[in-house]
């Protein structure tokens, strides 16, 4: 029994934050009913290469990018523009705990899809709205897009290296992480508001935007701008609170160090034979390590080129320091602890009995995620869904006139 088991979620969401929503709510139990349009699908079918290779490692049609965030879903392929499919639609809303949906600040009003017109057909419903801007404001109409929100919200103003310097400039973070982020904050607003009805009896609206999830998300930026009056600006990989918290070049390649604290940095001190450090009262106290940063970073980024990366880990390691290597994607799959916690899965396609993703990160004693199917191919449920409400010939008959697709029979 998962956690959102009984939960049945109506997905009419595509590309990334309102699918990733919708695939931590299946991962953890809710039965979630993905919308896509018949014979194209998500937009994120598309975005491809890499694709999935099939069990004979042929390419299929299958893109990563899709995969990524729409498995333990079962795929519907509707046309929502009909009427025809807006009355399947409504067989579904009524009996539905959640819908999602990204589309375009008042888009689905015209096909009878909006909150109002859904809540009318069944008042229970948590009805959760994903924007770029939200629905009100000057730009609520616009369309949102994780880059350009990277760019409005500031992100990008502290995220690369400063002006000035060699590849210095302003820089998004390399995913998608607005979309990320809304769908995380997006899956906590729908639980929730289903808490919120099981005292009220009633369901409620959500209206959840790309821009205020991101601003939201500046944290601790954000607090030291309103705090000090000024904006803060790119630092590469330094921080702006503490020091040393950043890459170091060794005689080899980069590793990171992080002292969070006055004793980790004396222990760092002690780790690497440099405890001459210590004597320096500038260097004791992070609030000063902070005020004389030019002066620390210089003399730790010479010391740390006389040994490899590698050398330079275990020795900080070892006296419990936080420090570790830089890996690629590769390497940090095979990493011994990630291994160890199971994030990379395997659950058998259709088309290849060895497909892998990588698995949710929340551990549950009692309930936990599990991983029923994989990423569903196009109106690869359309009968299974839709036979609950019509019978074989009336989707035959529905199939025949483009209203669906999939295989039927």
């Amino acid at each position: 029994m998962g956690a959102l088991q009984g939960i049945r979620v109506l997905d009419l969401s595509r590309v990334l934050a309102g699918p990733w929503c919708g695939q931590i709510l299946a991962d953890l139990g809710a039965e979630v009913i993905k919308i896509e349009r018949p014979r194209v699908g998500d937009d994120t079918r598309m975005w491809g290469p890499p694709w999935m290779p099939d069990q004979d490692g042929n390419m299929t049609r299958e893109s990563g990018y899709f995969q990524c965030t729409n498995r333990n879903k079962y795929s519907v392929a509707v046309d929502i523009t009909t009427p025809e499919g807006q009355a399947l639609i409504y067989e579904i809303a009524k009996t539905a705990d959640v819908v999602i949906e990204n589309y375009k600040t008042g888009s689905l009003a015209k096909y009878g899809l909006d909150y109002a017109s859904l809540s009318e057909l069944n008042p229970n419903i948590v009805y959760c709205s994903i924007t770029g801007f939200g629905q009100d404001g000057p730009r609520a109409e616009e369309p949102g897009y994780d880059f350009i929100i990277q760019g409005m919200s500031g992100l990008m103003s502290i995220t690369g290296e400063p002006d000035g310097v060699a590849g210095g400039g302003a820089q998004k973070v390399g995913v998608a992480v607005v979309d990320i982020q809304t769908g995380l904050y997006s899956t906590i607003a729908i639980q929730a508001a289903l808490i919120a009805r099981s005292h009220t009896g009633r369901g409620q609206y959500i209206d959840m935007s790309l821009l205020d999830v991101q601003v939201a998300a500046l944290a601790n930026q954000g607090m030291n701008y309103l705090a000090s009056g000024k904006a803060p600006q790119r630092m590469g990989n330094q921080h702006p609170s503490i020091v040393p918290y950043q890459t170091f070049k060794a005689k080899d390649k980069e590793f990171i160090i992080a002292c969070g604290n006055d004793k980790q940095f004396k222990d760092l001190c002690i780790a690497i034979g440099y405890p001459e450090l210590l004597e320096n009262e500038k260097f004791v106290r992070n609030q000063d390590r902070v005020k004389y940063r030019n002066e620390l970073i210089p003399l730790l980024s010479e010391h740390f080129l006389r040994k490899t990366a590698k050398e330079w880990v275990d020795m900080i390691h070892a006296l419990k320091v936080p420090v570790g290597v830089i890996n690629s994607i590769e390497d940090a799959l095979a990493e011994p602890q990630i291994v160890h916690r199971n994030l990379v899965v395997n659950i058998p396609h259709r088309l290849n009995e060895n497909f892998q993703t990588i698995g949710s990160p929340i551990k549950l004693s009692d309930t936990p995620v599990e991983y029923h199917h994989a990423p569903p191919e196009l109106g690869e449920h359309t009968a299974q869904i839709l036979s609950r409400f019509k019978t074989a010939e009336e989707l035959a008959a529905l199939k025949e006139k483009g209203i669906i697709d999939g295989k039927i029979a």
